[in-house]
């Protein structure tokens, strides 16, 4: 028995690998040019770091004029959720973090590396575990079940490291013949990999956000191809971007760990290994302690989070950017209209310890993202959102033309308004400027300075009886309040009150604020004027007669 024999029993229609070589050869990129993959597992919700890794890998891709792809990696099918691959591709779309080749469906791939999904190239991997036998680099392992709980007992008792290397490695050594045999037989087998490292011996490794790193070689005879037939993540992986000439590898640092076996596999298979980058974890605060975003404990772990509150995924991206490299946020001031595609980011430039993330922050940005907005684009975007979260929002934007002046106020301006952080704030934000909201339900009207009843009805009426025009540019409509304020007995130029505060009982400003309140119950809103255009006569009329009673 030789172990091309041995091969052939155990994989016996197994192509050569010339045949997968040639099937999917180098890339016609041009020099420089980097590939990088988001390879998620379809296991359940689309965590917002893996959305983190996926942009990343796309904008070190983009960068170079190279490729972005998306390969499912589901060979652990008892962990597989239904839709988890929609799941995946429906986050990268909603998010805008499209590959250019890969998964764009549950079924549908582009791109000629495929397939794209890992439980449809079980031919490929058996083909490659067979060359890896023939070279006498892999073996037949029939350890049961029991037989691995025991010897893990025995390592455990004995205080070494658990695993199946060494001496532990019990079915490593067993004769051609015997393996043939116990195959023949039909005794349950999976194949391993038969590691020539030592863990006495260290390895030295460069990655490109980590760092310089060394770790022990790795001794561990790893299971490369399972009893079903599919592969290992290590096995599967080093295939995978060997074949589809993956340059860069950007994944978290969980796998940091698995670099010395990884490279293992890739020398001893003959590939040309990718380079590795490995992003620390995104981190939050709790009680003062940093931990990892967890998808039990924290719903912005999950990115159906910021869709159901409604922040916008540009502002997603663009904070997730603004952790990724510290010099994005200075950036982003010297370019307020750039493209995020502009940026210069550079995997050197990200935190080897974990990113702390800030809600606060991320509404921060998000303000400034839909404050750049138009109004027909907040508007779409907002009743979008309500349509599927919130019947009331949907019904208010049902008359386009108001709900678009509504949404204008304040909006194109050198410094635009900036009180709209998600599209959930939306409604809280304008519902007072609908008429069949603010006059059918009880107002409170916060009156400050100027608060006796007499002097406000004063105000209100004066106002619209012999001050109030339509067609008053801001200018004149403003010096029309200060004469109210004069007429009124009050000081129409704020300096005047404060340089003579016993003169007068109040200010131009309270005036305003008078007007302000009752138009809108609040004491903080939007340009006034602006407001006032577009209410109108009629409904100003209504308002200050129920601000009035």
């Amino acid at each position: 028995m030789t172990y091309k024999e041995l091969a052939d029993l155990i994989f016996p229609n197994a192509k050569e690998i010339s045949y997968y070589e040639e099937k999917y050869p180098e890339r016609k990129l041009e020099e420089g040019a980097i590939v990088t993959r988001y390879a998620p597992s379809p296991t359940g919700m689309m965590h917002i770091g893996g959305l983190y890794q996926a942009l990343i890998a796309k904008m070190v891709s983009k960068k170079s004029n190279g490729v972005f792809f998306v390969r499912i990696e589901d060979t652990d099918q008892k962990r597989e959720v239904k839709n988890g691959i929609s799941n995946i591709v429906n986050a990268l779309k909603d998010f805008d973090i499209m590959p250019d080749e890969g998964m764009i469906s549950e079924t549908e791939e582009i791109g000629n590396y495929g397939p794209y999904k890992q439980s449809l190239r079980k031919d490929i991997y058996q083909s490659y575990a067979k060359y890896l036998l023939e070279q006498g680099k892999a073996y037949p392992c029939f350890a049961t079940p029991e037989e691995l709980d025991e010897m893990r007992t025995k390592q455990e008792a004995a205080k070494v490291r658990t695993g199946y290397y060494g001496v532990w490695a019990k079915y490593r050594n067993l004769s051609l013949d015997e393996m043939a045999e116990k195959i023949n037989a039909g005794v349950p087998y999976i194949i391993r990999f038969k590691s020539l490292g030592r863990e006495d011996r260290k390895i030295k490794h460069k990655d490109l956000i980590k760092g310089n790193v060394d770790f022990p070689e790795n001794d561990q005879d790893i299971i490369i191809i399972k009893s079903d037939g599919l592969p290992t993540y290590h096995f599967a992986h080093a295939v995978d971007d060997h074949l589809m000439h993956t340059t860069h590898v950007i994944r978290g640092d969980e796998w940091l760990s698995s670099v010395p076996l990884h490279l293992q596999l890739f020398q001893e298979l003959g590939f040309k290994a990718p380079k590795y980058a490995h992003i620390s974890p995104i981190m939050k605060n709790d009680n003062g302690n940093k931990r990892k975003l967890s998808k039990r404990k924290d719903p912005e772990a999950a990115t159906s989070y910021y869709e159901e509150i409604g922040i916008p995924s540009l502002a997603v991206k663009e904070y997730l950017l603004n952790i990724a490299n510290s010099t994005f946020e200075n950036w982003r001031r010297q370019n307020k209209d750039a493209a995020l595609e502009e940026f210069d980011f550079k995997l050197s430039k990200m935190s080897v310890s974990g990113a702390l993330f800030d809600m606060v922050k991320l509404q921060d940005v998000s303000k400034i993202v839909i404050s750049k907005m138009t109004a027909e684009e907040v508007y779409e975007k907002s009743l979008e959102w309500a349509n599927r979260h919130d019947e009331e929002l949907a019904k208010m934007l049902e008359n386009k033309e108001y709900s678009l002046k509504v949404l204008g106020i304040e909006r194109g301006n050198t410094k635009p308004r900036k009180d709209i952080a998600k599209w959930s704030d939306v409604k809280e934000n304008i519902i007072y400027m609908y008429d069949d909201k603010f006059l059918n339900e009880e107002q409170d009207y916060p009156y400050q300075v100027i608060n006796e009843k007499e002097d406000i009805n004063k105000i209100l009426d004066l106002y619209i009886e012999k001050y109030y025009n339509p067609e008053d540019d801001k200018q004149t409509w403003f010096n029309k309040i200060k004469e109210l304020a004069g007429e009124m007995g009050y000081a129409e130029e704020v300096k005047e009150f404060k340089a003579n505060p016993g003169m007068y009982k109040a200010h131009v400003g309270d005036v305003s604020t008078v007007l302000r309140i009752a138009l809108t119950g609040r004491t903080n809103t939007p340009d006034m004027y602006e407001i006032m255009a577009v209410i109108g006569k009629k409904s100003m009329e209504e308002r200050f007669k129920k601000a009035k009673k």
